[in-house]
């Protein structure tokens, strides 16, 4: 299996949750040093294991290189994208290039690995792909981030297109919205933004009164890649632990 963005947070606990499983995992992320702690990690079981490589979502050759290299994957996780250390700006003052970023990772993306896997996994009449997208593609986003919110609603759109383009092929393609997690610098800032007093109002708007943690994310999607999920596409699974009241 291919999952993008595997570096931290919600990526590192796909990566090892699968390998505990016994999958054969390919980690990439744009920053390699942080992918060393992932390699022979010591989480795979039943024969899983974790390769690192560095790869730029963005960069179709490279896309096709590790592809390539690997003869195709039939399980595919996007996890690659974020706000990219933006901040809440009034749209006036938003530079075009600050939306492409976003997009480029966030969307383009995903597109750009899912064109690239989905030729070996129609040769095989089986795929899953899994695009984590956020609370934010199902609503209004709490960062503020116009492209980060309209780019997290358009995973939603295009895993959605995906499924009935490749169900035929037995490929399944769905979406995971987390909820808000504490699993990268910028949420990290974010929360602390809100202030002891922000940070209880948003815990209890949560039914379950906890904020996500990386592995909640990672057994939703170790589901949708599973035969339990075969009946499932199409789907954007909301992990958010409960709806905001």
């Amino acid at each position: 299996m291919l999952v993008t963005g595997a570096a931290r947070g919600i990526g590192r606990a796909i990566c090892e949750a699968f390998a505990a499983d016994g999958a054969a995992v390919v980690a990439t992320d744009i920053n390699l040093a942080e992918l060393e702690p992932l390699r022979d990690s010591g989480v795979a079981r039943r024969g899983g294991s974790i390769a690192i490589a560095a790869l730029d979502v963005t960069d179709e050759a490279g896309i096709n290189r590790i592809v390539g290299d690997h003869d195709g994957f039939d399980i595919f996780v996007h996890v690659a994208g974020g706000v990219l250390g933006q901040t809440r700006k009034p749209v006036e003052t938003v530079p075009a290039a600050d939306w492409d970023n976003i997009y480029n990772v966030n969307v383009r993306g995903a597109f750009l690995v899912a064109k690239a896997v989905v030729p070996a996994m129609k040769a095989r009449g089986a795929g899953k792909m899994v695009f984590i997208s956020s609370g934010a593609g199902l609503g209004v986003s709490l960062t503020g981030i116009q492209a980060y919110a309209s780019a997290k609603a358009a995973l939603i759109s295009l895993a959605r297109q995906l499924a009935h383009e490749l169900g035929p092929f037995g490929i399944n393609v769905n979406a995971v919205a987390p909820g808000f997690l504490r699993t990268s610098p910028d949420y990290e800032r974010q929360w602390a933004s809100y202030g002891d007093e922000g940070q209880q109002a948003m815990l209890d708007q949560i039914p379950l009164r906890r904020i996500g943690l990386p592995d909640d994310i990672s057994n939703a999607v170790l589901f949708l890649a599973s035969p339990f999920a075969s009946w499932i596409t199409g789907q954007t699974l909301s992990v958010s632990g409960g709806p905001v009241s």
